[in-house]
C-alpha cells in the first residue's frame, strides 16, 4: 500500500498550543477510508484531544493489528512511535512496549473483530494485567475488509445489507472490559465530536488501563436500515448501514449533539436510524455492578449508552504491580541487569 503525504501548505494564522504546535502538526499521511467512515471522525477527534492536551508526538506509542479500525494510527500524530502488529495481537506488542518504556503515552486502536473475535483473549489479559493504556475499539459491527461479515458485536436484530440476521449473541466490549476489571470504561458515538474528545483527553491522562468503545458506522457494508451500528440507528438508538455494491458514493460526515440524560435518533445515509443516550450528571461512574445493570437495561429499550460508563477511584497499574524501577527498563545499565555470580548464589542460597 502506498501512503499518501497530505499537502505541507497551511494557514500562517492556524492556533498553537503550549508547544508551539498547530493541529496540522497532529495529523499523518490521507486516510484511504471510504469518504463518511465514522473512524476518520475518530481520528479527528485523537488529533484534537492530543493537540489540547499539549502532548508531544514523539511522547506517544500508537498500536493497532489488522482491519479498518488498525490502519487509522497512520492518519493521525505522524511523529509519534508507531507499530501495526496482526491481527488480534496488538494488546501483547503494546504490554512488551510499555515493559520497556513505562515514560510513553500508549494509545491502542482497534476494531471489533481484532478485539472481540480473535483478539478477545488478548484483550481480557491486557485489561487483567492493568496494562497503562488507552484502548479504543472503532466499533461497526462488520468486517469491513472482508466485505462485510458480521462481526462479534453485531446485534442479534440487526440485519445485513442481504436482509440476513445475526444468529449469535453478541459481546458488548464495555460491559466485558468492566466484567474484567479495566479502571476506565466509556462508550461514545464517532459523530459526537463535542463527547468524545474529552473521554479520549481523561482516558489519555488515566493511570490504569482505559477503554473507549466508539460505535463508528460503517458506510459501506453496515449503514442500511435494519443495522444496529448504522449512523441512522446511531441518532435513533445509535447504528446503521449501507446497501452498496461495487462503487461507493462519496457520502458527508454524520454529526450529532446532544445534552447530558437526553436521548437522540441519528440517521444513516441509508435512512435506518440509531438511538444513542447520553448519560445524565446523577449517573453513578464509580460503582460496576449499576454500571453493568444499567447498560444491559438500556441495551433491552433498544439504547446504546454513551458517555463514561465506570471510572476507580484508585486504579493500578503492571509496573506498580509487579514493582519494576521507576524508569523505563530499556534504561537499566547492564551491570544492574548482570551483578554477578556472587548475587546469583546468595539467590540461590535463599531458594534452598
Amino acid at each position: 500500500m502506498t501512503w499518501l503525504p497530505k499537502p505541507k501548505i497551511a494557514h500562517p494564522q492556524l492556533p498553537k498550543n503550549a508547544l508551539g504546535m498547530t493541529r496540522r502538526d497532529y495529523e499523518g499521511v490521507l486516510s484511504t477510508l471510504c469518504a463518511g467512515c465514522g473512524h476518520d471522525s475518530i481520528t479527528a477527534a485523537i488529533i484534537s484531544a492530543a493537540w489540547e492536551m499539549d502532548l508531544p508526538p514523539h511522547r506517544v506509542g500508537k498500536m493497532s493489528g489488522i482491519g479498518c479500525s488498525s490502519k487509522t494510527p497512520a492518519y493521525f500524530l505522524g511523529a509519534a512511535h508507531g507499530f501495526n502488529s496482526v491481527h488480534g495481537r496488538m494488546p501483547s506488542v503494546a504490554t512488551g512496549a510499555y515493559c520497556a518504556n513505562r515514560d510513553l503515552i500508549y494509545l491502542g486502536v482497534s476494531g471489533d473483530g481484532d478485539t472481540a473475535s480473535i483478539g478477545l483473549g488478548q484483550f481480557a489479559h491486557a485489561i487483567r494485567r492493568k496494562l497503562r493504556m488507552l484502548y479504543i475499539v472503532e466499533n461497526n459491527g462488520c468486517y469491513g475488509l472482508t466485505k462485510g461479515q458480521f462481526s462479534a458485536t453485531a446485534d442479534p436484530d440487526s440485519k445485513s445489507k442481504k436482509g440476513e440476521t445475526v444468529p449469535f449473541s453478541p459481546i458488548d466490549p464495555a460491559l466485558f472490559a468492566i466484567n474484567m476489571g479495566a479502571s476506565f470504561v466509556a462508550r461514545s458515538f464517532s459523530g459526537d465530536k463535542e463527547q468524545l474528545v474529552p473521554l479520549i483527553k481523561a482516558g489519555l491522562a488515566h493511570k490504569g488501563f482505559a477503554m473507549i468503545d466508539v460505535v463508528s458506522p460503517c458506510v459501506t457494508f453496515n449503514n442500511h436500515e435494519g443495522s444496529t451500528k448504522s449512523y441512522d440507528y446511531m441518532r435513533e438508538h445509535e447504528e446503521e448501514i449501507i446497501d452498496l455494491v461495487d462503487w461507493i458514493p462519496p457520502e458527508r460526515e454524520i454529526t450529532t449533539s446532544y445534552g447530558e440524560g437526553e436521548t437522540v435518533d441519528v440517521t444513516m445515509h441509508d435512512g435506518s436510524r440509531v438511538r444513542l443516550r447520553k448519560l445524565a450528571k446523577d449517573y453513578d461512574v464509580h460503582d460496576p455492578v449499576a454500571a453493568g445493570a444499567f447498560i444491559q437495561r438500556r441495551r433491552h429499550a433498544g439504547e446504546i449508552v454513551t458517555g463514561l460508563l465506570y471510572l476507580d477511584r484508585a486504579p493500578r497499574e503492571l509496573h506498580d504491580i509487579m514493582g519494576t524501577v521507576d524508569g523505563p527498563l530499556r534504561d537499566v545499565a547492564m551491570r544492574d541487569l548482570c551483578p554477578g555470580s556472587a548475587a546469583l548464589a546468595k539467590i540461590n542460597a535463599s531458594l534452598r
